[in-house]
């Protein structure tokens, strides 16, 4: 078969496009000097199936001596230079990601920086080969020219019209975007040569998403917010591990997804310091329980808080789900959230700077994708030194959420007065106004019902509201009698508490809430060995109750039988 020789650039190109003339001017954000290795390049070409004489090839991104190459590797190929105009100079990674944007669009529509597309170069193309730049620094995922590189291309594979096989090949030493190019899609990959048989009507309904998190991938409000799904393959998520605290808050959050009417699955994943009372509580609020191993953060200190969050990753080994909603357990679904799961990996709400916020997040199960997250887990830095830090390390390409479907229960310090009266409405509302509230600070059940336990203590006060600590405890006395158990109360947790009231009362606080009478019925309920707590008050030193001392519940186990009660 005749060679053809790649086309020119007609004259109304301007000289930095692609082209087989002379390129007299590259920006350098795009330029990948990588040398191309391509014995890699041909083992992982004969993996590309229904290859005929009449096969198109577009190369993106090759200079001059590199098309040649590639024109001689495959001589009967119709081989077409792809023209990208590049992107503005001015579009930074930090216009893409803002932290804010106007959500509500009280004062502006929000609009995404614009990224030039690829134009059909008009004839049927079978494979798309891109090489990508990788700057040798911790930022590299973080690259306007590389994902607009991505993004174009996927944007062209998606355009293909009938239901023909289009492979994308992009030669570069960094993985490409794993939730626009995913493992499950990966054909073979040899050294820098990764090869893809991407789904293409999720390539094209993820082609139609914002370019960042400067638009909202889903709106606020209105008829889109409608969705049936497959209800057997999509569930709600959480994981507690090494520590038992958090058990009455997963059983509040599903106390309060069955309250907004979802009937998805809940499953939720525990280690082996979860003990069999804890479990039977847990499985009795609806959970189902998967046991997992726990995965260290090999980066953290012994025994610090985040020694063991990177188990977290094990959510990409439910499997059995196409989607799953994971949430924290420390809030509550106060509207059906249900909608969430036509969103693509990772859907999340901003957080700062340019990340998003791991507590409630869109994941699509793979064990490829675990594998990818367990691969890295030595080189990448976790900007908290936990596993939110690390997934927006992998996870670049996000889509941002409204925040009303992860709203914090938090008062920014310099919050005008107007500020704080709207948020403490939005917590208040009924019918709610928000989807999800995201309770930080002391959690409602470690507290006294009878107020806020965060106004006890000054670096905790930003996070003090009691009209959304009333709203946590209007879901837990909906809750069964039976379950309402594992929210009591420690002796250590009572002594604790009657201490930093205490010490809100030496530094005469003037929110007064150290003035209120307890009346919570908790202080009269003893669930451990050792029960008064007020003489432990008298010898009160550095040690407090959140040390992880034996805890054995006096109230019975819930067993199969008082199970079937509920």
């Amino acid at each position: 078969m005749q060679v053809s020789s790649a086309e020119t650039c007609p004259t109304s190109y301007p000289i930095w496009h692609f082209c087989n003339t002379p390129i007299l001017s590259r920006d350098p954000r795009y330029i990948s000097n990588l040398d191309i290795d391509w014995d890699d390049i041909m083992k992982v070409l004969e993996k590309v199936t229904d290859s005929n004489e009449n096969q198109g090839i577009g190369l993106l991104n090759f200079n001059e001596n590199e098309i040649n190459h590639w024109k001689q590797l495959i001589p009967d190929a119709k081989t077409i230079v792809l023209h990208l105009e590049y992107a503005a100079k001015n579009v930074t990674w930090d216009s893409l990601y803002p932290e804010w944007i106007d959500e509500e669009e009280e004062s502006e529509v929000p609009i995404c920086p614009s990224l030039p597309k690829l134009k059909s170069p008009g004839i049927r193309l079978d494979l798309i080969v891109i090489k990508l730049p990788c700057r040798n620094e911790g930022n590299w995922s973080r690259d306007v020219a590389r994902l607009h590189l991505q993004l174009a291309a996927a944007g062209l594979a998606s355009s293909a019209k009938g239901f023909y096989p289009v492979h994308l090949l992009f030669v570069t030493n960094c993985f490409p975007i794993p939730n626009l190019f995913t493992c499950k899609d990966r054909v073979a990959r040899e050294g820098n040569a990764w090869l893809y048989k991407p789904h293409l009507n999720a390539l094209r309904e993820k082609s139609q998403l914002p370019v960042g998190s400067c638009e909202l991938a889903l709106p606020l409000r209105g008829n889109e917010l409608i969705y049936t799904g497959n209800v057997h393959r999509e569930a709600y998520a959480t994981i507690l591990h090494s520590a038992h605290v958090y058990v009455c808050g997963a059983i509040a959050a599903a106390q309060s997804i069955r309250m907004s009417g979802s009937t998805r699955d809940l499953v939720i994943l525990v280690d082996e310091t979860i003990s069999s009372y804890h479990r039977s509580g847990l499985e009795a609020a609806g959970w189902k329980i998967r046991t997992i191993q726990r995965i260290r953060n090999p980066k953290a200190e012994k025994d610090a808080y985040n020694e063991w969050n990177y188990s977290k990753f094990r959510l990409w080994q439910l499997t059995d789900y196409d989607r799953i909603i994971f949430i924290d357990a420390d809030l509550l679904i106060l509207r059906n959230i249900d909608f969430l799961f036509k969103m693509p990996e990772i859907s999340a709400t901003g957080n700062n700077g340019t990340l998003f916020n791991s507590g409630v997040m869109v994941i699509e199960p793979s064990n490829c994708t675990f594998q990818l997250l367990m691969d890295y887990i030595n080189e990448f830095e976790s900007y908290n030194g936990g596993d939110q830090g690390y997934l927006n390390e992998v996870f670049t390409w996000w889509h941002r959420i409204p925040k009303h479907m992860n709203f914090l229960k938090h008062f920014w310090v310099g919050d005008e007065e107007d500020v704080k009266q709207k948020k403490t409405r939005l917590f208040g509302a009924e019918p709610p106004v928000l989807y999800v509230l995201h309770y930080l600070g002391m959690k409602p059940w470690l507290c006294f019902r009878d107020y806020d336990c965060n106004w006890n203590s000054d670096i905790f006060q930003e996070f003090a509201t009691d009209v959304a600590h009333e709203k946590w405890w209007r879901v837990h006395d909906a809750m069964p009698v039976l379950l309402q158990q594992f929210c009591l109360l420690r002796s250590k947790q009572k002594a604790q508490l009657e201490w930093d009231r205490m010490q809100a009362e030496k530094a005469n606080y003037t929110d007064g809430h150290w003035r209120i009478k307890v009346k919570d019925q908790r202080l009269k309920k003893c669930v451990d060995t050792y029960c008064s707590w007020k003489s432990m008050l008298k010898h009160w030193g550095e040690t407090n109750w959140t040390d992880d001392d034996p805890f054995t519940p006096t109230p019975p186990a819930i067993t199969r039988k008082s199970l079937s009660g509920l």
